[in-house]
Order: structure tokens, then sequence, then C-alpha cells
């Protein structure tokens, strides 16, 4: 057990909201005028995760927070905490219920760990997206697209689509899905993810605040910062006029425009490499203390099947 005093942990709190103050106070900004973002907003619409919840510093599993009872107000109020003779820890009996989304994890991300070659799909599935769409259609009615509908048909005909993230496949319209190489179902996600997928790489986001607080803030901040690279990608690769936001666009429908994509793709998949193997390391971390843990806790509800999302 590492045991922080409380001058010790205070100073990783507030290093931890520097760091993360750039990205959730333009939000609330946004939030406050009305305002849209279709990079940023993406990250705390699309995961369940809010600006607060980003900004909590948790040290993670094994650390033991040293302080008064007013010194750890937020921290003996929170239900992922248990407190000790001297300060709290995050209680490792609150895992046990998480063994299910555990061992789903795992699988997931060492499946996908091992598939380090490139996906080939060029971004094509925000193209699949609109594929056959209006444009008063389109998810996103506050931004224009830069292409007529029968130019991104073309474009989706002529590169095809390529996808390994069911969780953009099941965002395909009717015309698209059936175009995709494979169907893609939630019980073959870890047959079909790809380390080179940007919707892939995002979610490790997901899978650490899964786990919060026990996977540590600075490992979520990581992969949070990861997302945020990941998805501008997406977004420049998207059939979407961007450059009132301040993003220039990456022409698929061009052979160097998918050049240009492929190299950032592998970019953003080098990047997330060493941070899915700290996950995968911390999750299995997480399963042994949850394992032990839950020998007991009889009567927890570690056997229910985890709901994938």
């Amino acid at each position: 057990m590492i045991r922080l005093q409380p001058d010790e942990w205070r100073e990783r709190a507030q290093r931890h909201e520097r760091r993360v103050e750039p990205w959730i106070g333009p939000r609330r900004l946004r939030k406050q005028r009305g305002a849209r973002d279709p990079v940023d907003d993406f990250l705390f619409d699309y995961y369940p995760y809010s600006p607060t919840k980003l900004q909590q510093w948790h040290p993670g599993l094994g650390v033991e927070l040293l302080g008064t009872a007013d010194e750890l107000g937020s921290y003996r109020a929170n239900r992922g905490y248990r407190r000790t003779s001297d300060g709290v820890t995050p209680d490792e009996v609150g895992l046990v219920d998480h063994l299910p989304r555990l061992h789903l994890v795992h699988r997931l991300l060492q499946a996908t760990q091992a598939r380090t070659e490139p996906t080939g799909c060029f971004g094509m599935h925000e193209w699949a997206m609109v594929y056959g769409l209006d444009p008063n259609e389109v998810r996103h009615t506050g931004v224009p697209l830069r292409l007529a509908p029968e130019q991104i048909k073309a474009t989706v005909e002529e590169v095809g689509l390529r996808c390994t993230h069911i969780d953009a496949y099941r965002f395909f319209t009717a015309e698209a899905t059936p175009r995709n190489a494979r169907v893609l179902t939630r019980a073959n996600q870890p047959d079909d993810e790809r380390a080179g997928c940007l919707h892939a790489n995002m979610d490790l986001y997901k899978y650490a605040m899964w786990f919060s607080p026990f996977v540590g803030s600075d490992l979520i901040a990581d992969c949070f910062e990861l997302a945020r690279g990941a998805r501008t990608l997406d977004m420049r690769a998207a059939p979407y006029d961007l450059s009132d936001f301040g993003y220039s666009s990456i022409p698929l429908e061009t052979p160097e425009g998918r050049r240009v994509y492929a190299r950032e793709q592998r970019a953003i998949s080098q990047w997330a490499q060493p941070l899915r193997h700290r996950l995968v390391t911390e999750v299995d971390r997480l399963i042994s203390t949850a394992t032990s843990a839950g020998a007991l806790c009889p009567d927890s509800k570690s056997q229910l099947d985890p709901t994938p999302a």
C-alpha cells in the first residue's frame, strides 16, 4: 500500500485539474452559451462522463490518502472508498461486482492488442453514416456537408467499407450496412476489433472510466487525450465542412487524402499501443484483486452478465 500525505495527494490532484481544465473549461462555456463543437463535445456526449467526473482525481487501487475528515471530505463520501485508521483508500470489495465487465474488457483489449495490422478502412465509417441521406437527415445537422450526396455515395462505392468496430457500424445507414466487408455484432466484437481502428482507440477512455476510482486518474487523462486526438482525425476525415470550427478536412475522395489519413491513423495507433498495454496490465491487477475479494463476498452480483456499451 502506497501512503500519501495530504500535501502530496493535494499536489497531484491540483496537477490533474490543471491538465484537464483546457478540455473541460471550453465544454462548460459551450453548454452555458448553447454552442456545440462536433469534435470535443462527442467525448462528453457519446461517453457518459461529465466534465466533473473527468476533473475528479483518484489515486487508483493500492493507494491510501492520509488526512483528517475535513481534508478527505469528498473521498470519505465516495462509495468507491473505504475509511482506514489514518485516511481513505479505494475499496477493493467494490471491485467484486465489476468482475464480469473486467473479464470482458481484458479479453477485448488483449485480442485487439494482438492485431496491429492496418485496418484499410480509410475512415469511411462517417461517410457510411450519411450514405444515401439528404443533407437535412444527417446526424450532425449543425455542420454542413462539404460534398453533395451523390459525391459521398460515389466515394463510398469506390473505396469500399471495411469497418471493424461495432459502435461505428451500428450507425451506418440502411443502404450502407450491407456494403460493409463484415457483419459486425456485439458478441463478435473481440474477434473483429483492430488496434488501428480510431474508435477502438477512443474507447480506451471508456474502459478506463468504467473502473474509476480503481483506475488512477493519470491513466484516465492519458486515454482521454488519445481519444481527443483520434476524434479530431475522425472528423477531419468525415464528409463535413469543419472550417468554421478551425479544422481542415482530409479529402478521402482523393488518393492523396487517403494516404494522409492512413499515415495519421498509424500515428494514432502507435500512440495507443502503450496505453492499451497499461490498461490491460491494470485490468489484470483489478481482476486479481476482485477475485480475492469475491471469495469473501459470496452475496455479490459478480456472476451477472456484463452489458457492453
